[in-house]
C-alpha cells in the first residue's frame, strides 16, 4: 500500500485537504486484505515536529476501517515522514551535510540534534542507499544520467544524491520510493 500522500508539502496544505477534499487519503483497497471501499474511521492524532510551542501539534491523521476483515490503516502526507520524529527537511539537511563532508559532530551542532542520531540516520542511509538508487534510476534514467560516474561514485551513490537532493526534496523522492512500493525509512 502506498502510505504517503505525495502533493501535500505542507501542515498547512494537510489542513486544507482535510477541510476540503479528505478522500485524497482514502487508500484504494485495505492493505491487508486487498478489498476495497474502505470506510472513514476517525482520526489519531500525531506530533508533526518537535518544535517545542508550535501550533500545528498534534496534527490530525485520518483512519480507514476494512469492512472485510476489520482493521484499520492511515496514508500520511508527503511533509510528515513515517515512523520518524523528525520532519524530511531536518533529514535532507543531515544528508546533505554528510554528502558535502561534514562530521557526524559538526552536523550535531547545527541541527541540534544527538550525534547517535546522526550517525544512525546516516548509517541506515547508506545500507538503504543502493535500492533507493537502483529504484530512482529505474524509473527516472535520465537522474543516473546526471552524475559523472555510470556506478554513482561509491556505494552509497553520494554523487547520485548529490545530484538528486538539488532539485528534487527528499519528501517528493521519498514519496516516489514509495509509491514503487519500497519501504522508506
Amino acid at each position: 500500500m502506498v502510505r504517503i500522500v505525495s502533493g501535500i508539502a505542507t501542515l498547512h496544505q494537510h489542513r486544507e485537504a482535510l477541510c476540503h477534499a479528505p478522500d485524497v487519503y482514502r487508500p484504494p483497497a485495505c492493505p491487508h486484505c486487498g478489498l476495497g471501499g474502505l470506510w472513514s474511521h476517525g482520526y489519531y492524532h500525531r506530533k508533526a515536529d518537535r518544535a517545542p510551542r508550535s501550533l500545528e501539534n498534534p496534527v490530525p491523521i485520518p483512519r480507514f476501517l476494512c469492512r472485510g476483515c476489520q482493521r484499520t490503516c492511515s496514508r500520511l502526507p508527503a511533509c510528515i515522514a513515517p515512523r520518524r520524529w523528525y520532519d524530511w527537511a531536518t533529514l535532507q539537511q543531515v544528508l546533505a551535510g554528510r554528502l558535502a563532508g561534514a562530521s557526524v559532530h559538526a552536523l550535531s551542532r547545527a541541527c541540534a540534534l544527538a550525534r547517535t542520531t546522526v550517525r544512525r540516520w546516516w548509517r541506515a542511509w547508506r545500507s538503504r542507499s543502493p535500492l533507493f538508487v537502483f529504484t530512482l534510476c529505474s524509473r527516472f534514467p535520465e537522474w543516473g544520467r546526471e552524475v559523472d560516474n555510470p556506478r554513482y561514485v561509491g556505494a552509497d551513490g553520494a554523487a547520485f544524491w548529490r545530484a538528486c537532493l538539488t532539485h528534487t526534496p527528499l519528501q517528493d523522492v521519498m514519496a516516489l520510493l514509495d509509491a514503487d512500493g519500497v519501504t522508506v525509512p
